[in-house]
């Protein structure tokens, strides 16, 4: 099923003849034209059946014995087919705000998730007539979806080249929103956003993964802190080489290393010793 636009003409014009049509009834009636006077009436009601007012993002759906005959969107007071019936559909900008899903993500933790999905309906005609309820189906996809997504990301990961549902919320977000787009095409909706608006541990878990996490983040730290004084220690032995301070030995640099390493490394700040004596002794 695919929208078209439905045929109606000015509703205000048809008011008019209506309102005529009214006039030459009770005017029949006054003359005792009786035939005459019912023929108006009947024509009165069945013009009356062909108007349709349509609000700001709303749209009627009309179809005549059984077949699809087109869409009116536009906002405004129109006349159209007196027969046809006209399913009413809101074109508004709707929300969907999932309940804490609870689903194994790819490492196989157990975790919540939640999403709020904004959507709204482009095509009326299938909204309405390929779809039961479009709001159910909506719920119901988005779900899935939020499922699907979940499980291809790991909660966290420390290494950049891995992407994460907590490390990186735009990329997964725009992953939901192309998986809920194609599952939900068939319905005539358009995704405007997805986003994960709850995401944690499921209980069972959350305090052993707490730890991990913490044990992980002070691994990361630990690996960034001995990085940077292996490259502030080979600096300082190149600049003091360099600039003819002092002739070190190999001996010597291990020492001045080792102490540079344990006074940059070290959690708690270092006590100096001053030589004023050889450096050799």
């Amino acid at each position: 099923m695919q929208e078209q636009n439905a045929w109606k003409t000015n509703g205000f014009l048809f008011l008019l003849i209506d309102l005529l049509l009214l006039a030459g009834s009770l005017y029949s009636f006054a003359v005792s034209n009786i035939p005459l006077a019912v023929i108006g009436v009947i024509l009165f009601i069945f013009v009356g059946f062909g108007f349709l007012v349509v609000q700001p993002n709303q749209g009627y759906v009309l179809t005549f014995f059984g077949k699809y005959i087109g869409s009116v969107r536009e906002d405004g007071f129109y006349w159209v087919n007196p027969l046809a019936t006209k399913k009413k559909i809101s074109l508004r900008v709707r929300n969907f705000n999932s309940e804490k899903i609870k689903v194994n993500d790819a490492e196989g933790n157990p975790i919540e998730i939640g999403a709020v999905v904004v959507w709204r309906v482009i095509d009326s005609a299938k909204a309405v007539l390929d779809m039961e309820d479009v709001e159910e189906f909506v719920d119901i996809q988005s779900e899935t979806a939020i499922r699907s997504i979940a499980s291809r990301y790991p909660y966290d990961s420390h290494d950049k080249d891995i992407e994460s549902l907590q490390g990186n919320p735009d990329e997964v977000s725009h992953a939901m929103q192309y998986e809920l787009q194609e599952r939900l095409k068939i319905a005539g909706v358009e995704i405007l956003e997805a986003r994960i608006s709850h995401l944690a541990y499921a209980p069972e878990i959350a305090q052993a993964m707490l730890r991990r996490q913490q044990a992980q983040a002070i691994i990361a730290a630990r690996q960034k802190i001995v990085e940077g004084a292996m490259g502030m220690v080979t600096t300082v032995l190149k600049d003091l080489e360099a600039q003819g301070v002092v002739d070190l030995d190999e001996e010597r640099k291990a020492s001045m290393a080792n102490n540079l390493l344990v006074a940059l490394v070290s959690d708690s700040g270092t006590t100096p010793v001053i030589n004023t004596g050889s450096l050799y002794t």
